[in-house]
């Protein structure tokens, strides 16, 4: 089959490399169709990994993907070749004291798609997984309409983690990027009406009008926009800055939620500014069991949320979407390369 691999800094070659084996108990193999281009993939392809997490090389990078079932293995309920699906990319053990708790994110033995030091990622023709990692959904919704459900479910998971969502209460989306976006989508789903989204590029803050944003701009412009402080502030930017920011302008006992992924394994905040305004952080840990919320919503299409598609790739073009992604290039908020299909 053919994928698209990493193979050093900036470094993507389609190769053709060994079909998988095929689903033994309890998987399924997946043709894939749809994989989306996700920050986390950026930073494999710019830094090498993330933090301390280093990509051995040669190594498939994707998690955000759809496609449709080609093989079941035994002892699969509920699947049938023909399904389309949405990929899970999670694949936690059940068993640990994290996964008891119901925390099936922060499992001590997680194994996650296109996660250096863990699994290969679903830029390629064919992938096996668990069958409960292929969530079945109608065939009217588009691959990539599907490919997007992920990055909304980080979005959903991290709105259910934040504050009480009421009319009237100030909120900040720093950094309109697809998380950003996709949050912001969240919150105008969830009732919220004075949403405050900055980016410094003009195509996002005019996506952010588009899903509903009380008011957008460069980053600078918020400082006077609620001079009592925001109730609760979501980081999605990655950006140091925007940390220092989000502390400024949140209001005291207000909630500041970090979805961004920094370079590095260090960021430094003001302590005294956390301290005498008693901030609470919650730092997202991509989803917990949001995934179908993530599906009905798309499913709904009350969020417009395929808008966010601007840039779509053959597989072959993989390394011309991972440039433009990464310098941030043509208006681009989500480039889809198309694997087949």
């Amino acid at each position: 089959m053919l994928a698209a691999q990493l193979t050093g800094i900036r470094a993507i070659r389609v190769a053709d490399v060994p079909d998988p084996d095929p689903p033994g108990k309890g998987e399924v193999m997946i043709q894939v169709h749809a994989v989306g281009i996700c920050g986390s993939d950026v930073h494999h392809y710019v830094e090498g990994g993330i933090g301390s997490r280093k990509v051995v090389y040669p190594f498939i990078p994707g998690h955000e993907a759809a496609g449709m079932v080609l093989a079941v293995g035994a002892d699969v309920e509920g699947l049938q070749v023909g399904n389309r699906v949405m990929i899970e990319p999670a694949m936690h053990c059940g068993r640990c004291d994290q996964c008891q708790k119901g925390r099936y994110h922060t499992c001590r033995q997680i194994a996650f798609l296109s996660s250096a030091g863990e699994l290969q990622g679903c830029m390629c023709e064919k992938i096996v997984i668990p069958a409960a990692n292929a969530l079945k959904v109608s065939d009217s919704i588009s691959p990539e309409k599907l490919a997007l459900a992920e990055p909304l479910s980080v979005a959903i998971h991290s709105v259910r983690n934040s504050i009480d969502i009421e009319k009237g209460v100030p909120i900040a989306v720093l950094g309109a990027g697809p998380i950003g976006l996709c949050t912001l989508a969240v919150l105008r789903q969830a009732g919220a009406d004075q949403v405050y989204v900055t980016d410094p590029i003009a195509a996002r803050r005019d996506m952010a009008d588009r899903l509903g944003a009380c008011w957008t701009g460069r980053p600078s412009a918020l400082v006077d926009q609620v001079p009592l402080g925001m109730a609760a502030i979501f980081e999605c930017s990655g950006k140091p800055d925007a940390l220092d920011q989000a502390v400024d302008l949140i209001g005291p006992g207000g909630k500041l939620v970090i979805t961004g992924i920094p370079e590095g394994d260090r960021v430094s905040m003001d302590i005294s500014k956390l301290r005498r305004k008693e901030i609470s952080i919650f730092h997202v840990r991509r989803q917990n069991q949001c995934a179908e919320a993530a599906l009905n919503m798309i499913a709904s299409g009350a969020a417009g949320l395929e808008a966010l598609i601007t840039h779509r790739f053959s597989l072959d073009q993989t390394s011309e979407a991972f440039d433009l992604v990464a310098c941030y290039g043509d208006g681009v908020i989500k480039a889809m390369v198309e694997v087949s299909g």
